[in-house]
């Protein structure tokens, strides 16, 4: 149960305000975002994104059962994101009142795993699921193994290091040495990632200094966010390099390697320096 209180803050990530698109009123203040984003979604129920962003918007006011209906309108959209998937289930989880990890939450995390192995919130749910049922060691070690995968600054890292502190001293397992190995372990970034285009040093420090709840989604949606943008915007080969990483950092590479297929059919010139920049992901 520790770690399922933990749950709601730990793996996710969030995407972009929704006030920074949402329109204004003749007074020039921003209209209901909420309102504008349930217009967009239902304007076009085939648009997995709206939903998405929807779904996130209802989970950050609480309203967990009306952000797992959103997130069911997502899937249906676009039924092979694990992203979606494993949002589904977060939802889920959070909306049921008496069982801590329904079957409809378990079977979205499964699908999302089905998608993508390395997809993080899934991982993690799966681990609670462990521990829920008894078996301590066994969540443990899959956190681990979801620690040891974790870029260094992820957001959900802290959190995940706190779950698995919190659980090991409730059950007596020593797992100090087994972080630090854990962390010890991860690729450190090559020198070549320098040059590709990340967040900047202002876009960090506002990231910093959300609470842990508003952390949780952030990375996940501005990638979002980005995708949906170069789909009007293909020629932004920066852009492009962003998603890739962004992808690839969030332990997405089929996705990533998605994005570079995009952007070389979309910019044809640019092929080398996509592909250059791809090889310095480790985008294969």
């Amino acid at each position: 149960m520790a770690a399922l209180a933990i749950a709601g803050g730990a793996i996710g990530y969030r995407l972009l305000d929704a006030t920074e698109r949402a329109p204004t009123d003749r007074s020039g203040l921003p209209a209901d975002p909420l309102a504008e984003l349930e217009r967009r979604a239902e304007a076009d129920p085939d648009d997995a994104a709206a939903w998405q962003e929807l779904g996130f918007a209802y989970f950050e006011l609480g309203r967990f059962t009306d952000a797992a209906r959103a997130y069911e309108r997502a899937t249906a959209a676009d039924p092979d994101s694990a992203v979606l998937w494993s949002s589904l289930g977060e939802a889920r989880v959070m909306a049921s009142e008496r069982d801590p990890m329904p079957p409809s939450a378990r079977q979205a995390f499964r699908r999302a795993l089905t998608l993508d192995q390395a997809d993080p919130r899934a991982r993690y749910f799966s681990a609670v699921e462990k521990d829920l049922a008894g078996d301590h060691r066994g969540a443990i070690a899959d956190w681990l193994a979801l620690l040891a995968d974790t870029p260094p600054g992820a957001p959900w890292e802290t959190d995940l290091r706190r779950t698995i502190e919190q659980v090991g001293k409730i059950n007596a397992i020593p797992v100090a040495q087994r972080i630090e190995a854990a962390e010890a372990g991860r690729p450190i970034a090559p020198a070549a990632m320098a040059a590709i285009p990340g967040p900047t040093a202002e876009q960090l420090a506002a990231a910093s200094s959300l609470r842990p709840d508003e952390q949780r989604r952030m990375a996940e949606e501005m990638v979002a966010g980005l995708a949906t943008r170069l789909e009007s915007e293909a020629d932004d080969i920066e852009g492009w390099i962003m998603l890739m990483r962004s992808q690839q950092t969030l332990g997405r590479s089929e996705e990533a390697r998605a994005a570079l297929a995009k952007a070389v059919a979309a910019n044809p010139t640019q092929r080398a320096r996509l592909q250059a920049a791809a090889q310095a992901l480790g985008i294969s």
